[in-house]
């Protein structure tokens, strides 16, 4: 065991940031490949069920139409991909793009309980997921990497103005259970 830890330290696991890069990057890929699929046909027919049956969604398709809806969250998911890629640089403009994040997610998990056939009814229904419902139980973990991204730049945003302005009083990132603590 003390070889794979030693292994992975000099691999780079305990750099400071990696994992905020990675799942930053994670993100802005998953939005770049999902945002391009709904500009096709068969990914606007694959979503009825979904957009169809999502409470915080399914006004797209009398607004819309289907593929308008489609086009609408192309259009969204890039945005927000771009919002997040941009957080590199602008952590205001990583904060809209977390929010954006944020809000898709919750939509797209608030359709799990009235996927139609989202249970399958031959293992005798709940918690027996179906594809349907296992497609998006992917969204519970992106929802908490969305927070984990807002959390990360509320921090480090509240970090910089703190330090440009010679505040005696800081917010820093610690070990804690709470995570931030107000100090000198």
């Amino acid at each position: 065991m003390t070889f794979l830890l030693r292994a992975l330290i000099k691999l780079g696991i305990l750099k400071n940031d990696l994992d905020y890069h990675l799942l930053r990057a994670s993100m802005v890929i998953i939005f770049l490949f999902f945002g391009y699929q709904k500009w096709f046909n068969y990914e606007a027919q694959a979503l009825l069920p979904y957009i169809g049956h999502g409470p915080l969604i399914s006004w797209m398709y009398p607004v819309f139409g289907i593929r308008g809806a489609t086009y609408f969250l192309g259009v969204a998911e890039w945005l927000f991909g771009a919002l997040l890629f941009a957080g590199y640089w602008n952590r205001r403009l990583g904060i809209l793009g977390a929010l954006g994040s944020c809000f898709a997610f919750i939509a797209t998990t608030t359709i799990i309980p009235f996927m139609p056939d989202g249970w399958a009814a031959s293992a005798g229904g709940f918690p027996a997921m179906t594809e349907k419902v296992a497609f998006l139980m992917k969204d519970l973990v992106l929802f908490a990497v969305s927070v984990y991204l807002l959390r990360q730049d509320v921090i480090r945003t509240s970090l910089f103005k703190t330090a440009a302005s010679d505040s005696s009083a800081t917010v820093r990132q610690d070990a804690s259970p709470t995570g931030a603590v107000a100090g000198c």
